[in-house]
């Protein structure tokens, strides 16, 4: 290369030192290493994560990571089974989230466009002239009229020497991650309110059951009391006693069948189906039957099992790209532009070698006397990404509390529904002794009447201690984010499940 050719890059490389010298952020340094690009280059923040969750010592509680990919599968409950398949596939919201990653695809095509020349057109125009005979200037041999035939390909390419346009495409990668990350993190969470919201059906038919088996007790109950009063035995007030006893145990019933209805309704919803009675499809059924141990893993787990995590995680890093693509505004753009094309009187002429015209050449502008909105719109970026590691690490500490408040609700309410049990054992031998020394007229209805409504209050809590023990897990297998793996492995059984055919349930 002579002196003279080698002036242009001498010239664009000192008006690059220049550039990086008066811009105050990058140094020239800075932007070899970053493969010439201005802003930062993003490393993952730190976290703080607890070296064991607090019921670690429990024995229910292990360590080792379990595969959690269809934790559903440990309740083995096919009915359960068909409800999470079919909702993986028909729910709406999630459906939404899918559209959002198609949306977050397209960006990054576009943006991708950016690294070619930015405007590439082709271009033509015919015109038909008719001049002035006695406008001033007008000669006598140019004729009057004429024709204009043109064809033309134009090209302006701006040069991505600060990084403007690969920063903006990191950005869309990691954008683009994190609405996967957001389709998992509604699919965890949709799989968790299926298995809940199945739990809370078959609760309420478990509480359902009971009552009315203690309606069935009191109405005997009741037709003893009236018998006795008949015979003169006993009195009104008796009968009175036990007829509101029965009345208050049965009002309690219709409730429950209205928190019942709720149930299936939300079910439906999460379905993607319209309210329907889905009880039909899926049959009677006990309240899922959960095991008594969990494999949590350890707290830093979380960091790869929760899609949130890594959502938040990714918009950190979609906006520490975006820095570097406001601080590329700091320094002059180049750019290269030409265009070749061909422009004749005549069509039969407009493809010879004389018609050709065209022009190639440089430019760069440069934003100067912004008034600090530059530099503010870099800050501005800086604080929206320190902002996001903020939420990347609360996101963290958020996980870490879902996990421990699912596992303190699993371990206690196992505790619970024991002690429960026992109690409601108990109180079903008492009822019986009661009304056997009724009818033998050693204790007054009064007793009977307080030990049934004890036996009532200690049936329903027992259904709803046990039903929390499965909501517990879940709560756990949700928050440790397990699930989304769905999305890739499908719905089938896994090893560990056991389908029963009699019972298999398929939602249409």
């Amino acid at each position: 290369m002579n002196a003279r050719a080698a002036r242009p890059a001498l010239a664009l490389a000192g008006l690059i030192a220049a550039a990086l010298a008066s811009s105050g952020c990058t140094t020239l340094r800075e932007w070899v290493h970053n493969g010439f690009k201005v802003g930062p280059n993003y490393g993952q923040p730190p976290v703080q994560t607890a070296a064991d969750w607090i019921d670690a010592r429990d024995p229910r509680v292990h360590k080792q990571t379990e595969d959690l990919s269809q934790w559903w599968a440990v309740f083995n409950d096919p009915a359960l089974d068909s409800l999470i398949c079919f909702a993986s596939q028909q729910n709406l919201p999630l459906r939404e989230a899918a559209f959002r990653v198609l949306q977050a695809r397209a960006q990054l095509g576009i943006d991708v466009g950016e690294l070619f020349p930015q405007t590439q057109d082709f271009s033509g125009s015919v015109a038909r002239t008719a001049r002035s005979g006695a406008a001033a200037g007008a000669g006598v041999n140019a004729p009057r009229s004429f024709g204009q035939f043109t064809l033309g390909f134009n090209l302006v390419w701006e040069l991505d020497v600060w990084g403007r346009f690969r920063r903006l495409i990191e950005s869309d990668w990691a954008v683009l991650d994190a609405s996967v990350e957001d389709y998992d993190a509604v699919l965890v969470t949709l799989l968790g309110d299926v298995a809940t919201s199945y739990t809370q059906m078959r609760t309420t038919e478990q509480r359902i059951a009971y009552a009315k088996q203690n309606v069935a007790i009191q109405e005997e109950t009741l037709r003893i009391v009236d018998a006795r009063f008949r015979a003169g035995t006993g009195n009104q007030l008796d009968v009175d006693q036990a007829r509101s006893t029965l009345d208050q145990t049965r009002a309690a019933i219709p409730e429950l069948e209205i928190a019942l209805r709720q149930s299936t309704n939300r079910l439906c919803t999460l379905l993607g189906v319209p309210p329907e009675d889905l009880r039909t499809k899926l049959g009677e059924g006990p309240i899922p039957t959960a095991p008594t141990d969990v494999a949590a893993g350890l707290p830093a787990d979380l960091l790869r099992r929760r899609p949130d995590v890594r959502q938040a995680e990714r918009q950190a890093a979609a906006q520490s790209a975006r820095i570097g693509v406001a601080e590329a505004e700091l320094y002059p753009h180049f750019t290269l532009d030409g265009n070749l094309g061909l422009s004749s009187a005549g069509i039969n002429t407009l493809f010879s070698q004389r018609a050709m015209n065209g022009s190639i050449g440089g430019s760069f502008t440069w934003n100067i006397l912004n008034y600090g909105r530059l530099r503010n719109n870099v800050r501005l970026q800086d604080a929206r990404f320190q902002e996001l590691i903020a939420a990347y690490q609360q996101s963290v500490l958020t996980a870490s509390e879902e996990v421990e408040n699912g596992l303190i609700q699993f371990l206690k309410a196992q505790e619970r529904a024991k002690l429960q049990a026992s109690s409601v054992d108990a109180a079903e031998r008492a009822v019986r002794i009661a009304l056997a020394q009724y009818r033998a007229g050693t204790v007054d209805l009064t007793r009977v009447t307080l030990l049934q409504q004890t036996l009532v209050q200690q049936q329903d809590t027992l259904a709803q201690a046990r039903g929390e023990i499965v909501t517990g897990l879940i709560q756990v297998y949700r928050a440790l984010g397990g699930g989304w793996e769905i999305r890739v492995n499908g719905c089938g059984p896994t090893p560990r499940q056991t389908p029963k055919p009699e019972k298999k349930v398929i939602l249409v």
